[in-house]
């Protein structure tokens, strides 16, 4: 039986230095040349991912932005973003809280003020706290920077934003997040054993498994076929809704109680391990 596969990003098919193992992309080449159907599953928005390296590495599709645009083969089948008004009281919720934060769009990556500063050291906490080493921190949190364009005042009030991320002064911007926007659901995402270093606010009911049935509808699939890789929380309601489900060997505590085969970490050709493994290829 051909599978269908759902990758999650960071930590799973990339490193978190945001490079894509050269194991990786043979895996995933070789997956589809074999008649597998191989999409990523990612929080990142479409923008985000467009800014990566996946050099010859080809795909069927994607879910983005934890599950809140749906796209296979170029065709867009589900897309729900933020309404202006929600993005608007985002912002000025930010901003009154001196908050840096990016507003997720397909169209880019936007950046308050705040984020200047403390984007390229919330950055810099994630990558070390996975165990990677920064050799120039300067030269990496300038880079940081390139790929966000930076808007001010009502530029931000945008109709396109399909989630926002924020960084975390503490644990409290979150527990507020939740109370302030109870018509949204919000998350956290960040560092070592999944350290809250930022918080993301999107479109209730949103979620990478609601995404999933969405896409096997539209593929007239069953669960049956599926197979997915994460090493987050956050892919768990992904793993809910797969028949087989794979943890990386640096995923976090609930990822592998969760799933069905925990395989090597992302730089130690832990995909491409786990597809030999799997038949895949």
């Amino acid at each position: 039986m051909k599978k269908i596969i759902f990758l999650d990003v960071d930590g799973t098919l990339i490193n978190y230095e945001a490079k894509l193992p050269v194991s990786a992309e043979k895996a995933v080449n070789m997956a589809r040349e074999n008649g597998h159907k191989v999409y990523i599953c990612t929080g990142c928005s479409k923008a985000e991912i467009e800014q990566r390296d996946f050099r010859t590495m080809k795909l069927d599709g994607m879910i983005g932005a934890n599950g809140g645009y749906v796209e296979d083969q170029g065709e867009v089948i589900m897309h729900k973003s933020l309404s202006k008004d929600d993005v608007k009281a985002i912002v000025n919720w930010c901003n009154e809280r001196e908050i840096g934060f990016y507003l997720e769009a397909n169209s880019g990556m936007y950046i308050n003020d705040y984020y200047i500063k403390q984007g390229p050291e919330a950055l810099a906490k994630y990558v070390l706290g996975k165990g990677k080493k920064i050799d120039d921190l300067a030269k990496f949190k300038a880079e940081s920077m390139n790929q966000y364009i930076h808007l001010q005042g009502e530029d931000l009030y945008r109709d396109d934003v399909n989630k926002v991320s924020f960084v975390l002064r503490s644990y409290q911007d979150h527990l507020d997040s939740i109370k302030d926007f109870p018509n949204l659901v919000a998350n956290t995402w960040g560092g070592k054993d999944e350290q809250a270093l930022f918080g993301d606010l999107g479109v209730k009911g949103i979620t990478k498994k609601h995404a999933i049935e969405v896409l096997l509808d539209h593929l007239h699939a069953s669960k049956e076929e599926t197979i997915s890789f994460g090493d987050a929380k956050i892919d768990l309601s992904m793993f809910e809704c797969c028949n087989y489900n794979v943890a990386m060997g640096n995923g976090g505590k609930q990822i592998k109680e969760a799933a069905d085969y925990i395989t090597d970490d992302v730089d130690e050709d832990g995909l491409y391990n786990a597809f030999k493994k799997l038949n895949l290829i």
